[in-house]
């Protein structure tokens, strides 16, 4: 399987086609965005079409659930509802490009329910327990940090998820560890807690999201053009002996570069 991906995010490659250049003629494997607006207009002839043009240039991918305004664990029955009916639309997409990954967002909302995480943890597994079930031999589920600055209200979250789960596929669903979210949104720079998140996260982890930034927000830079402690990162991947995947976020063509030389440059972790 490769090691890594790069994002792509399918309404903006929609309307700029030389965005799927890179991933089709290129051959860079690709994360593929489902943001709500593109399921809104497309159909699943349009992703056939894709799917069967990313299979015929053996360019292997991954999917980004939608996650605009989702709350799989809110207290409101209504908006639980719609966060599930939405994500099991998706997923019936997601399983059109053959993904070896899923990954969505944990999305705790610590200032909705700091008081109340374990029920809200309950009810998040609750949601993402009956869409899974939707896709018998889904891919790995993963989830990530966002706006969380507690690592363990994410791998708790994972945790609950499990427990909802058969035996046979809890392992199948894990975390996936946005660098970028945890630098700026978490205050990974003022807190300097990156062993706190790697150890909540070591039993879970199956993924990265890599991008850098200055902490001050999140500025999806490419490794290197910002100030994210990427040498830490690995060391610390390695001294606990977790080798997960991979996604690469840039939002410009130079942070796409970057992303590029860095996987270079991290051929023991990435593969030659």
């Amino acid at each position: 399987m490769s090691r890594y991906f790069v994002n792509c995010n399918l309404r903006v490659a929609r309307r700029e086609p030389r965005l799927l250049h890179r991933h089709l003629v290129d051959g860079v494997p690709a994360e593929l965005g489902l943001d709500p607006l593109l399921l809104d207009a497309t159909d699943a002839a349009f992703h056939r079409e894709l799917a069967r043009l990313f299979a015929d240039a053996g360019v292997p991918v991954t999917v980004h659930l939608p996650f605009f305004d989702l709350q799989p664990g809110s207290a409101d029955a209504r908006i639980r509802a719609a966060s599930r009916d939405r994500l099991l639309g998706a997923m019936e997409t997601a399983a059109i490009y053959a993904p070896r990954r899923m990954i969505g967002h944990a999305a705790y909302d610590r200032f909705l329910y700091i008081r109340s995480f374990p029920d809200w943890a309950q009810r998040s597994a609750d949601t993402w327990a009956a869409v899974l079930a939707a896709w018998p031999g889904h891919p790995p589920l993963c989830l990530e940090n966002t706006h969380e600055t507690d690592p363990q209200t994410v791998s708790g979250t994972i945790a609950a998820l499990r427990e909802r789960l058969p035996a046979e596929e809890t392992e199948i669903v894990g975390a996936c560890f946005d660098v970028g979210h945890w630098y700026s949104f978490a205050e990974g720079k003022k807190r300097d807690n990156l062993d706190a998140w790697l150890d909540a996260l070591a039993p879970y982890l199956l993924h990265l999201h890599l991008h850098d930034n200055d902490g001050s927000f999140d500025q999806h830079l490419g490794p290197g053009q910002g100030e994210i402690p990427f040498e830490a990162i690995f060391a610390g991947l390695a001294a606990r002996q977790l080798t997960p995947t991979a996604t690469f976020e840039p939002h410009t063509p130079e942070a796409f570069e970057a992303a590029l030389a860095f996987v270079k440059a991290k051929g023991e972790f990435f593969g030659r």
